[in-house]
Formats: C-alpha cells, sequence, structure tokens
C-alpha cells in the first residue's frame, strides 16, 4: 500500500497515531500493547526531527512530547471526566436505571444541569459526606 501526504497532513497523523497510543498504552505498565508502540515507532521513524532513540527503539522526541501534545489529551481527559461524572451522578441520583427511552431525556437533562455547574467551578462545589 502507498499512500500520499503533505508534511502538514503526515504531521497530523504522528498527532493521532501518538494520542491514540497514549490511550492505549500510556496506563497499561508492562502489559502494553506492543504492535502499537511498534507501529508508533515506525511512522516516527520517517521523521527524524520528530523522533529519537530510546533504549534502542525509536521513539518520539523529547521536543515532540513536550510540544503541546499533552496538552490537547489533558484538554480530552477533562471533558471525558466531567461528562463521565455528571452522567454517574445522575444515574445515581435516580438510583442507577438502565438508560432507556423512558429515561434518556431526564438523565441528559439532569447531566445538563451537573456540566453547567463543571462549567463554572469544576469539582469546588462537590461535597464527600460521611
Amino acid at each position: 500500500m502507498q499512500i500520499e501526504l503533505t508534511p502538514k497532513e503526515f504531521r497530523r497523523l504522528l498527532d493521532m497515531v501518538y494520542i491514540g497510543n497514549w490511550v492505549l498504552n500510556s496506563t497499561r505498565g508492562e502489559d502494553r500493547f506492543a504492535d502499537y508502540d511498534n507501529l508508533e515507532s515506525k511512522l516516527f521513524a520517517l521523521s527524524p526531527a520528530l523522533s529519537e532513540v530510546w533504549n534502542g527503539t525509536i521513539v518520539p522526541s523529547r521536543a515532540y512530547t513536550e510540544g503541546g501534545i499533552h496538552e490537547a489529551i489533558a484538554y480530552y481527559e477533562d471533558n471525558v471526566f466531567y461528562e463521565i461524572l455528571a452522567e454517574e451522578l445522575s444515574r445515581r441520583d435516580m438510583d442507577y436505571p438502565e438508560i432507556n427511552d423512558d429515561n434518556y431525556d431526564e438523565i441528559v437533562t439532569r447531566m445538563d444541569r451537573y456540566m453547567s455547574e463543571f462549567e463554572l467551578s469544576g469539582v469546588d462545589h462537590l461535597i464527600l459526606e460521611e
């Protein structure tokens, strides 16, 4: 297979590969998906300016990983965190129903209220009662 990309498109592809591999492997410790690591290495090897060798393996360079890509990942993680939290709190408030056509609108309405609060205050107003 052959694919033609502009330098900008190839850089975007590297960003997507890095982010995807981060999502799949960053929390796995020693139990990483090696085939994703290998593909990432293979693609980053095509861009010497964005890669370096670490322990005999081609990896994204420190300059690349510290150049803003993790801010994009953090932005995504923050949004996912708040969406999951809003859904879990909404379902908790309703005694954890299975989501179906009958309760979907109510769950979404509750989620919207939580999301509005999170947008204003983050988690500053959450209290754990003992």
